[in-house]
């Protein structure tokens, strides 16, 4: 007798149906479709990330095992890798890319109150990039190096609730600073990154949007002093200086003041120099907000620790996306859950339970709520506490 909902059964409570179903239709996924619909090939590898199966054969023979449950979540049919592998070769990844950016808005409105270190009312972002190793043999339309290939997924992150708002996959051969002419920069928002994405004549183009950012001067970056402002050098701040650019290309490309702030690291015994054109906030309060764009940094080796995306189901470059894109929309959605049932544990925590009680016949609260003071105390102080 079928008594009570799977845990798995009752996460897709939460699964937006109408927007994954609009998002289908948008790019004509169920064409010639008999059997394994993009919601299935979805429910399959969002299993796979939150089991951490290996590979398509793993996955199959797992989800065989609870043929009698699958049922009740909305499969049809006996799973196959073959099946699962051409719906990932096939089915536009942009149905996908479309409804993780669905889950995204959802979970930014939910975590818009979260403290992130700093007291500041705008928004804070920050840019960066991770690369995804792969074997040039087996994905020649990544190539990297000679001998190499490679991804490279391009993130904005929203400082509060360490959402991922925009996300580009790329070969590893796009630079980092080509990403910034895709932004559309918000007014009143602060940007957060690092020397790879100084380029005047874009981060011009965000001082005319009314945005700010914040980065790290080159080495060979030439500047004209206009004015220095008082610092107190007890906070670590060695100078706080207005700064005209005359480099030929640099004046032209970036024609207004900026601010120049050199600082000294004592955690870390360095010297950094910041450049922003923010002229309002302490300089101090700079640092501490550069300071925190480390957050991306601990984002990304997060997600490569706990889902499934340095190895691949598949060679394509559709199926690479696809599963990427299900396992950004499978973190999200985990983390709205978290954020609607009030739940005090990690992200961290919550996916290490969902992984071994998938398809036990239990309350979603209860397992979550009884194995969250065990687990959390192995958790590494010097980890993301995502979500917190």
């Amino acid at each position: 007798m079928n008594v009570g909902k799977t845990v798995f059964a009752q996460l897709l409570e939460f699964f937006p149906y109408y927007e994954f179903s609009k998002c289908v239709e948008r790019y004509n996924g169920e064409y010639k479709v008999k059997s394994f619909s993009c919601l299935n090939q979805f429910l399959t590898m969002a299993f796979a990330q939150l089991t951490s199966r290996e590979s398509l054969r793993d996955i199959e023979t797992c989800l065989r095992a609870m043929q009698s449950k699958l049922y009740h979540i909305g499969f049809r049919g006996m799973v196959s890798r073959n099946t699962i592998a051409n719906a990932n070769s096939q089915r536009d990844w942009r149905i996908y890319a479309d409804f993780a950016l669905v889950l995204v808005k959802t979970a930014r409105q939910l975590y818009i109150n979260e403290d992130f270190g700093v007291r500041l009312k705008h928004m804070v972002y920050a840019l960066d990039s991770t690369t995804i190793d792969l074997c040039l043999s087996l994905f020649p339309w990544a190539q990297f190096r000679k001998h190499k290939a490679a991804v490279k997924m391009h993130t904005l992150l929203d400082l509060r609730g360490n959402i991922p708002t925009c996300i580009w996959i790329t070969s590893g051969k796009v630079h980092d600073v080509a990403i910034l002419k895709l932004l559309t920069f918000e007014a009143g928002a602060y940007y957060l990154c690092d020397r790879a994405y100084i380029d005047y004549s874009e981060l011009y183009r965000m001082h005319t949007a009314q945005a700010f950012f914040i980065t790290r001067t080159k080495s060979n970056s030439q500047f004209r002093v206009l004015s220095s402002l008082p610092v107190k050098e007890s906070t670590g701040v060695i100078c706080d200086q207005l700064v005209m650019l005359i480099g030929f290309y640099a004046a032209q490309h970036y024609p207004e003041k900026l601010r120049r702030i050199h600082y000294y690291d004592k955690e870390h015994e360095r010297y950094i120099t910041f450049l922003t054109n923010n002229f309002t906030l302490a300089a101090v309060t700079i640092t501490r907000l550069y300071k925190c764009r480390w957050r991306i940094e601990l984002f990304f080796k997060w997600i490569k620790q706990h889902l499934h995306i340095k190895a691949f189901y598949g060679t394509s470059e559709n199926a690479v996306k696809a599963q990427l894109w299900i396992a950004i929309s499978t973190y999200v959605l985990v983390a709205i859950i978290k954020k609607r049932m009030q739940l005090d544990a990690s992200l961290y925590t919550i996916l290490q339970v969902l992984s071994v009680t998938l398809f036990e016949k239990s309350s979603l609260l209860q397992v979550l709520s009884d194995n969250q003071n065990c687990i959390d105390k192995e958790q590494n102080c010097n980890q993301l506490n995502l979500f917190n």
